[in-house]
């Protein structure tokens, strides 16, 4: 496995991150199983959410691994906050109450990294500073970024972050070689067609200017939810052949090349994984230890259905 050193802060996080929110009705036994495959394969960073399971697989997970001060050192532990029910909310209170439930549930003092899970947009910039100000200080969290979200409201939050020197380290991101409009805008600049609209403000190019590390959710999904790519998909044929293709050809799973594909980009992204199958997991791993050629990579982009100008 490879490693990324986050802007001189976080160093030697795993380059493919674990995705915690399947795991909720998972025996205890299977979630330890699936963290050692991890671990032993080089995975080290654990992403949660507060609101995956309804905090449930952030306590199992906890309960699982049996944490406690001897081993956390063992985990980068991810986490996010600001989803709740018909709303979202960064409010300092809320933020506040959400990493000690968090902290709680994870049987840990502190987290590596919370991220603000999707955008509120009655955010009040001057809170989230004063609410991350408080966390650091405490030592409840060590670093800080966002989820979802565009330049101009990282641009906002990081103004007021400014205040108390805190920098946005990462921005988490729908991205997968069958959703690529954040690539597909920059491709297309000054074309007509619809590949040219821009839905992400730039937010490839913006993140990779500020060395804000994006971190691909869904790699192997198209569309939000609609479903996997992979496999005998019928609406991906040439895609699943050319995968299947540079799948024998590295001796991998055609689920380590779609990460693999992320990869290669010199954004030096951090796919967040969500399988919860061990064996997958250790395959998926694999990728990190592959660098697809540029023809390579073009021409997985053109077999899902995506056109150059």
């Amino acid at each position: 496995m490879k490693y990324l050193n986050v802007r001189n802060k976080i160093a030697n996080a795993s380059q493919i991150s674990l995705g915690m929110m399947r795991i909720a009705n998972m025996p205890l036994t299977e979630i330890d199983a699936l963290v050692k495959t991890a671990l032993d394969n080089g995975i080290n960073f654990f992403d949660h959410a507060d609101i995956y399971g309804g905090g449930k697989c952030e306590e199992v997970f906890a309960d699982a691994v049996g944490m406690n001060p001897s081993i956390r050192g063992k985990f980068i532990i991810q986490t996010k906050c600001g989803i709740r029910k018909n709303m979202f909310d960064f409010s300092k209170e809320h933020i506040l109450n959400s990493v000690d439930g968090s902290l709680k549930r994870l049987k840990t003092d502190y987290l590596d990294v919370l991220l603000l899970h999707r955008p509120d947009t009655l955010v009040e910039p001057e809170e989230v500073a004063e609410a991350f100000d408080i966390l650091q200080k405490n030592g409840k969290v060590k670093f800080f970024g966002v989820s979802n979200q565009k330049p101009y409201l990282i641009e906002l939050l990081q103004k007021y972050l400014n205040s108390v020197g805190i920098e946005i380290l990462f921005n988490q991101l729908q991205l997968s070689v069958a959703h690529t409009g954040m690539i597909d805008t920059g491709l297309n600049l000054n074309m007509k067609n619809p590949q040219s609209v821009n839905h992400d403000g730039d937010i490839l190019e913006y993140c990779r200017l500020k060395d804000i590390t994006i971190q691909p959710w869904s790699p192997f999904m198209y569309g939000f939810f609609d479903g996997v790519f992979l496999g005998n998909n019928e609406k991906f044929p040439e895609l699943n052949k050319v995968i299947d293709k540079y799948a024998n050809q590295y001796n991998i799973t055609n689920s380590a090349v779609a990460i693999a594909w992320l990869l290669r980009h010199p954004a030096k992204m951090q796919p967040v994984v969500g399988s919860t199958n061990k064996t997958r997991v250790a395959e998926i791993c694999k990728a990190s230890e592959i660098n697809l050629t540029r023809q390579e990579w073009y021409e997985i982009y053109l077999a899902a259905g995506n056109k150059l100008p």
